[in-house]
């Protein structure tokens, strides 16, 4: 790698031409949106109206699937895609890689006459069987033990996936192993969404609602990206390996300006972002908002709210298609949680409620929220959620990259927290001490220009630096990152939720039973979660330094890392509870961990081994040579008899001494190879490796600044971020 090929990196992306685009002229906005997926309104022109409603009743209202209309969704869902163009088919699952796998299987069968015939059968439709054991397991599977199966997830519908030589019929699917236990983010997902939805009906049901509609959980995860040229991409190992830069000089101009966030798009992003949103639109997702985020080359998009597990499929559908298209804008779209040191990093904001179609979201409190009981029910629910098992929640976000972000100024802090806002606040304060009588209610804002409009004011601020705040109609979880599945955080807290309710729905009913006015009932049962519970309740900066300090006076918990997080998820109360509502047995839990000590291990160790790579073959190179230039160039002005400065070469040797010792030291850990127990590993990689790299970064990150351009052959951040 040279400097000569960073320069032909930047020319190549001067001259670079965006595609060409020809549908604009042929369609209506919005006449693309769910072409490519076997929804509800293709079924009920397809299926038999018998087929029709029993699939339906398992999509709205979680009746168990009648395993006899699969031969007859099968013939339909195969008609539909040969229309399309399909040849193949592929059951789509989710393994505890994080990313998408899916098996390709031809639709057409030699028959007799040596011709094929297109095959599709319910079986087939129902059930595949990829290999288990080559995916994370944590023991659930043994090498040897090979077997695994892929189950058809009827409540997510099938889609084609184009592509220019040949599209494919997709079907989302669940990934278990040979004894039913989960091998996937989907399975535990729905699981824990079947528990949350008994315990929230049976509250609805004291509040007066008769058989109400079954309650779900609804996710809207807003998705924070990186955009880089693929020629500087491609330039640059640590980025195409470990998906993150482990040198770069922080540049002169940083997002100290705050100049890029919500600015003009820039036109060539703005061309991705619609063609992006083409393709997710065609396939149903509903892509809501774009917009350039806090730090240069960074972004934003936002769905419209969906079911949790509607929501986390087409979350990991538009990572896909944001890969995809980007390349094709000469772009590579990076979703690593810290792509950049020193500039903000990327997260996955998990906005969630619950509800059905009869009472929509249960967190919609009103303008006078004290006396909206059923609301208060709910929200207490997530108080007393959210204290009692924040490790989980923790946990349910914990990894090597996600630590690089939580608690930086652009994420919320490792302690968990709720904010409430002022209005929210005020009134369970007074439902501490007895029954509330008043909700601070909305101001106006009179602007003092005659030509606007007086605007309304919310009673209560936004809090961004809150991991999990009421944004006055839903909570947001603001934990999770960028990379991972929202899956797994909303398995967490449909789970905690569903132990939260189920507890409040138990006190209601036995109090009720005895006699209890029903209004008396939940006044003492909200006193009694908000006095329990109301340490987790905190509105102000979680950004400020006396904000752990406070935190630990509360007994709240500081889980700073991965490894101080995983360990939440074996401890006996985590593991009963996961049982109890049969989301997890005990050993699919401890898998978890095992899984988790395990990526982290690896994460950190091709980054170790990357940094040793770059250090040793790319930045000593270019200071040595560097500094053998200045030496020759003083050695010639002496020789010539002229006065020389040597301060120079002074400048460089320090570091270049620096950067020697600290890859030596980096070698040395990474050979030291006497850890074989998981966790052991695992704090090796957190107490060795990364001190070691972090040395080596300090000492290249010096030289970039001092080394001569010409010789420095890795694309620096002030080209990354600011060249597109």
């Amino acid at each position: 790698m040279s400097n000569k090929a960073r320069q032909q990196a930047i020319r190549d992306v001067e001259a670079y031409v965006p595609p060409a685009v020809s549908f604009i002229d042929s369609e209506a906005p919005g006449e693309v949106f769910g072409e490519n997926v076997f929804n509800q309104v293709v079924m009920q022109k397809r299926l038999p109206k018998s087929v029709y409603k029993s699939v339906t009743a398992t999509i709205e209202h979680g009746a168990m699937l009648d395993p006899a209309v699969a031969d007859a969704v099968a013939s339909a869902m195969k008609d539909w895609a040969l229309e399309k163009g399909a040849t193949h088919y592929a059951h789509v699952f989710y393994p505890l890689t994080g990313l998408t796998a899916e098996k390709h299987d031809s639709f057409f069968e030699p028959i007799g006459d040596g011709t094929a015939l297109a095959e599709f059968a319910g079986k087939t439709l129902t059930q595949g069987e990829p290999d288990a054991s080559s995916f994370p397991n944590g023991g659930l599977r043994n090498t040897f033990e090979a077997r695994g199966y892929t189950g058809w997830d009827v409540t997510s519908p099938a889609y084609v996936l184009e592509n220019p030589n040949g599209n494919t019929l997709c079907i989302p699917t669940v990934f278990v192993s040979m004894t039913g236990e989960a091998l996937d983010h989907k399975t535990p997902l729905l699981r824990s969404q079947q528990a949350m939805g008994t315990h929230a009906e049976r509250i609805l049901t004291l509040f007066g609602h008769t058989d109400p509609e079954h309650v779900v959980s609804y996710c809207g995860p807003e998705q924070e990206y990186f955009l880089v040229d693929r020629h500087f991409f491609l330039a640059r190992p640590d980025l195409l390996n470990a998906g993150r830069t482990l040198f770069g000089a922080k540049p002169p101009k940083g997002q100290e300006f705050d100049d890029h966030y919500f600015g003009a798009i820039p036109e060539r992003v703005l061309g991705f972002m619609m063609d992006t949103e083409r393709e997710l639109f065609k396939l149903g997702i509903p892509a809501k908002t774009r917009h350039n985020e806090v730090a240069p080359g960074q972004f934003e998009i936002a769905p419209m709210f969906e079911k949790a597990n509607l929501a986390a499929d087409h979350q990991q559908l538009l990572m896909t298609t944001f890969k995809t298209i980007a390349k094709k804008h000469g772009m590579e779209c990076l979703f690593h949680e810290k792509p950049f040191q020193g500039v903000n990093g990327s997260g996955k904001h998990v906005n969630f409620s619950l509800g059905n179609s009869q009472v929509g979201s249960v967190f919609v409190p009103g303008d006078t929220p004290h006396e909206n009981a059923q609301f208060l029910v709910f929200c207490a629910g997530v108080i007393r959620a959210v204290h009692t098992y924040a490790g989980l929640l923790r946990a349910s976000v914990a990894s090597a990259t996600n630590d690089h972000r939580l608690g930086a100024n652009e994420a919320p802090p490792a302690i968990i927290s709720i904010f409430l806002g002022d209005q929210l606040a005020d009134v369970f304060e007074q439902i501490a001490k007895g029954p509330a009588t008043s909700s601070k209610g909305k101001g106006k804002m009179v602007i003092g220009v005659d030509t606007l409009p007086v605007l309304p004011t919310d009673p209560g601020d936004r809090n961004r630096t809150s991991p999990f705040a009421f944004t006055g109609n839903r909570f947001e979880f603001r934990a999770p990152g960028s990379m991972q599945s929202v899956a797994g955080p909303m398995t967490t807290i449909n789970t905690i939720m569903a132990d939260s309710l189920d507890y409040m729905a138990t006190y209601l009913e036995a109090a009720v039973a005895e006699g209890t006015d029903f209004d008396q009932a939940v006044q003492t049962l909200l006193t009694e979660i908000i006095n329990e519970h109301g340490s987790v309740v905190f509105n102000g900066d979680g950004y400020a330094d006396a904000w752990p300090i406070e935190a630990e006076k509360r007994g709240l918990a500081n889980l700073k890392t991965t490894l101080d997080a995983l360990p939440e998820l074996i401890t006996e109360p985590a593991m009963e509870l996961f049982e109890k509502y049969k989301v997890f047995n005990h050993r699919e839990m401890h898998s978890r961990y095992e899984i988790g000590l395990e990526q982290y291990t690896l994460t950190i160790g091709v980054e170790a081994r990357l940094t040793l790579e770059l250090g040793t073959t790319v930045v000593l190179p270019a200071a040595v040579r560097h500094q053998t230039e200045l030496a020759l160039n003083i050695g010639a002005l002496k020789a010539a008899g002229v006065e020389t400065d040597t301060s120079t070469l002074d400048v460089v040797s320090a570091p270049l001494a620096e950067l020697r010792a600290a890859l030596v030291v980096l070698k040395d850990a990474l050979d030291d190879d006497g850890h074989h127990e998981a966790l052991a590993e695992a704090e090796h990689a957190r107490n060795a490796l990364l001190p070691a790299m972090s040395a080596v970064r300090a000492a290249a990150d010096t030289l970039e600044e001092i080394v001569a351009d010409d010789l420095w052959a890795l694309p620096t951040y002030q080209e990354m971020l600011f060249i597109l």
